[in-house]
């Protein structure tokens, strides 16, 4: 299968070792000085060892690489006690992994092991500042979420919980000037690219489980014109689809000169 796993530029990579504590789910070693990927099975592709690398020698790609295993990582990560266990499952839990996290857990009661609870209010462990909830909404304007990015978006972030989502392309808070007056006040702003971002079905899978997990009040969808962004009404409407859920939805379209169609 295809999917975003852990790159490694062995010119730049000095094998200093940092990146290892940062793994936790083994998948790499320090092998002839250098640091390897050794198994494709245990590397998740979130990155959580890009941080200590003091080189930038490790970066993100997608390419063809063997499904990651949670059942297998969490053998090694079992081993290494309580506080990896408990670093584990918020690393999870901070990018939105619930599918791996409750496999994580599943793994933890079939083995009899006990059960951290993650500290919610604390920083991601693998340092990603970017993608930490806030609710803005005694900021300086009307966004009142962060982030905002479908890719980053936490989604069990308690903002969620009774929310009137914006649900927007890229292009439109540039190209409408009043966007932020006409659609962010009292609103949850969630954006991405229908055209340029990659996989499609992974916005459909995390914007179902918002609508699931969250007594959402309404949906609007914000796109523009050019056929392209006709992919932002396709991706919500399977999402709802998906959880079998139906939502009341306004369906804005923003021409390339910046009024609404």
């Amino acid at each position: 299968m295809k999917r975003k796993i852990i790159k490694i530029n062995e010119e730049k990579c000095t094998g200093c070792g940092n990146c290892i504590p940062d793994c936790p789910e083994g998948a790499l070693q320090l092998i002839d000085g250098k640091a390897r990927l050794v198994s494709d099975l245990f590397c998740d592709g979130l990155g959580a060892c890009i941080k200590a690398c003091p080189l930038g020698a490790m970066s993100i790609e997608e390419r063809e690489a063997e499904p990651y295993d949670e059942f297998r990582v969490m053998e090694n990560v079992s081993k290494a006690g309580h506080n990896v266990i408990k670093a584990h499952l918020k690393h999870l839990k901070d990018h939105g992994e619930d599918g791996f996290y409750n496999q994580a857990i599943e793994y933890l009661r079939q083995n009899s092991i006990e059960i951290p609870q993650p500290d919610e209010d604390k920083p991601m462990p693998c340092g990603c500042p970017g993608t930490m909830q806030k609710d803005l909404k005694h900021g300086q304007s009307e966004l009142n979420n962060w982030p905002i990015q479908l890719k980053l978006l936490n989604p069990n972030a308690t903002y969620l919980h009774n929310a009137h989502l914006v649900i927007a392309a890229d292009c439109t808070a540039l190209a409408y000037p009043n966007f932020h007056g006409k659609f962010l006040k009292n609103s949850v702003l969630i954006m991405f690219c229908p055209k340029l971002d990659t996989d499609p079905d992974i916005y459909v899978e995390k914007l179902s489980r918002i609508f699931e997990k969250h007594d959402i009040k309404s949906v609007s969808i914000v796109h523009m014109e050019v056929p392209c962004c006709g992919g932002v009404e396709m991706i919500v409407a399977e999402a709802m689809k998906k959880c079998n859920k139906s939502i009341l939805i306004k369906d804005y379209t923003v021409s390339i000169t910046g009024e609404l169609v």
